[in-house]
């Protein structure tokens, strides 16, 4: 299978598509990360529906598919649609989403009637126009490649320019402008590019795709980095990944168009990264996730302990397992207390079992926790002490020791709890 990729390369006609593709792709990836970090997603799916009436306008005006006119064309569109919403929103009742559905769809609209108008003129020329429907990645030529690679090179060249400023107004565009940043101006540009990137873009997957590829690979990237600058790059990467693999495959497959193509390896990279990303996949999320409730369930065994030795005030007495079951609302004591023996926090004497050392000083941290976060909560949030038991009994399981250490100092090393049980201090 590579060697027949390796082959498709060698084509002249596979090179242009495959790096017209990589170009569009990476681009328009580039514009898509800071539109979904400032929540403007469905501003680039309105923008891609309005280039419609400009591609059909830059046909009429030119008379032919010529790139620079239905470029220009769409560019005007796409701008436009975008300074619709905002006059909507600012001028009107209309929220956002409903000012973008209803440009979007006037916009597609009149495209619409304006390619169906195009294709009742008997003009030859205008064959192969409703491509711009769902993409014409394949008909990528040398032409078309120096448009789109010059417009792909000055978003790329603008992005690294103005990178701190779209960061800055992607976050808080109030925190930029007392920062004495031209707002308007900066969002002028960035509007722009995404107008531009989705204007080049609509040449590989259409109008109707575009969002996808727009968000997509941005969507993708920011489960892998917590990082704007890494999250800007990778999902241009994966945007390029996705237009090469998009061309290869429409060529090994002729049935296969390219431009959904396009859109499904994107769809099947952002999917990956949901569920495989290291910190924010869905498997990771759910082992950590397993790995809290197990530590939970260990750390309240060892509590249980703790309180069965207050009794008589010896922590290091042998229990039996039927006594501590008896006193932990647990289903699984056994397997609980084999894990704190391969800790070392538990010892073994046949079905006697005994806290160590040192899951005596475990226990007794996750108690001392419990009882001043009661007492916290009853002096500084007035709460009633039998209100209190069960956010004492989430919170001994998290509070880092920095935060245990300020919580002592706020209570002044208090001896008991609100309910007058001895609040336990490692002894030094």
């Amino acid at each position: 299978m590579s060697a027949s990729y390796f082959f498709l390369l060698s084509d002249p006609n596979v090179q242009y598509v495959a790096l017209g593709a990589m170009l569009l792709t990476g681009s328009s990836a580039l514009m898509g990360t800071f539109a979904l970090l400032s929540k403007k997603s469905l501003v680039g799916d309105a923008i891609a529906h309005a280039v419609l009436p400009g591609v059909c306008l830059g046909f009429i005006l030119a008379g032919t598919k010529e790139p620079l006119w239905i470029l220009a064309g769409a560019f005007l569109t796409g701008a436009l649609s975008v300074y619709l919403i905002d006059f909507i929103v600012h001028n009107s009742h209309i929220k956002e989403d409903t000012a973008i559905g209803l440009v979007l769809s006037v916009m597609f609209g009149a495209g619409i009637v304006l390619l169906t108008a195009i294709q009742k003129t008997g003009n030859a020329a205008q064959s192969g126009l409703d491509q711009y429907l769902f993409g014409r990645a394949a008909a990528i030529n040398r032409q078309d490649l120096l448009v789109f690679g010059t417009t792909s090179v000055l978003i790329m060249a603008l992005v690294i320019v103005f990178f701190r400023s779209f960061t800055l107004l992607a976050f808080d565009r109030h925190f930029a402008h007392a920062l004495g940043f031209n707002v308007k101006f900066i969002q002028f540009i960035q509007t722009t590019l995404i107008v531009l990137a989705v204007v080049i873009g609509i040449q590989a997957v259409g109008v109707v795709l575009m969002a996808a590829i727009l968000i997509t690979p941005a969507a993708a990237a920011r489960y892998w980095c917590n990082s704007v600058k890494t999250m800007l790059w990778l999902s241009s990467a994966f945007g390029m990944i996705s237009g090469l693999c998009g061309a290869l495959i429409s060529y090994a497959a002729p049935a296969m168009p390219t431009g959904p193509w396009i859109v499904v390896v994107a769809s099947v990279i952002a999917f990956v990264s949901l569920l495989v990303a290291p910190e924010k996949g869905m498997l990771s999320r759910s082992l950590r996730q397993r790995r809290l409730q197990q530590t939970i369930a260990q750390e309240n065994l060892l509590k249980t302990l703790y309180k069965l030795g207050e009794k008589n005030e010896d922590f290091l007495h042998e229990r039996t397992a039927q006594e501590i079951m008896r006193n932990l609302k647990s289903a699984r004591p056994q397997k609980l207390l084999r894990q704190l023996l391969k800790q070392g926090y538990v010892e073994r004497n046949n079905n006697h079992w005994k806290l160590t050392e040192a899951g005596y000083l475990r226990a007794q941290r996750i108690v001392k926790i419990h009882r001043l976060w009661e007492l916290y909560l009853t002096t500084y949030m007035n709460i009633a002490p039998d209100h209190v038991h069960d956010d004492a009994e989430t919170i001994e399981h998290l509070l880092t020791p920095e935060l245990e250490k300020e919580l002592e100092r706020q209570l002044g090393y208090p001896s008991t709890d609100p309910h007058q049980s001895q609040i336990p201090y490692r002894k030094t």
